[in-house]
């Protein structure tokens, strides 16, 4: 019977480790935004010069998947209700209104309409990242079906 209980504990402990090993580490979405580089190419819808990204492999590895995200509360006026934008620095340095440059900010997409919120409230997200190379009206960063923390 003691042997049963050393095994028991010991599958138990497996089962722990296991579970931990699968679930990834959180990562410094802010960091791995900020190696991204932009390239200025012709848009010929637009004929105008625009900055297209470049992603970072160990960013294009985490497209797709869940992800978390932690930045200022930026308001701006966009047609749903269910979509904010978070900012890596307080609005007054941001990308729109400072000198901050586009691997500052991200859309986040919510799953339900958000509550009242105010300027440079720390915001907190968990949804699915996806990456835009190509459509210069859509934010080069994008989190979707995301739930505030």
């Amino acid at each position: 019977m003691h042997l049963f209980k050393r095994f028991v504990l010991l599958f138990l402990m497996l089962s722990v480790g296991a579970a931990e090993s699968q679930t990834l580490p959180k990562k410094d979405l802010w960091a791995l935004f900020q190696q991204v580089p932009f390239k200025e190419k012709l848009n010929r819808d637009f004929g105008l010069y625009f900055f297209y990204p470049e992603f970072t492999e160990e960013l294009k590895v985490l497209k797709g998947k869940e992800v978390v995200l932690k930045g200022f509360y930026i308001p701006l006026d966009l047609q749903s209700s269910q979509t904010i934008i978070l900012s890596k620095y307080p609005m007054a340095e941001c990308f729109f209104c400072g000198a901050a440059g586009p691997e500052s900010v991200a859309v986040v997409y919510l799953e339900a309409k958000p509550p009242r919120m105010k300027v440079d409230q720390i915001v907190e997200v968990r949804g699915i990242l996806d990456l835009n190379a190509t459509d210069v009206e859509e934010m080069t960063f994008i989190i979707r079906n995301a739930t505030i923390i």
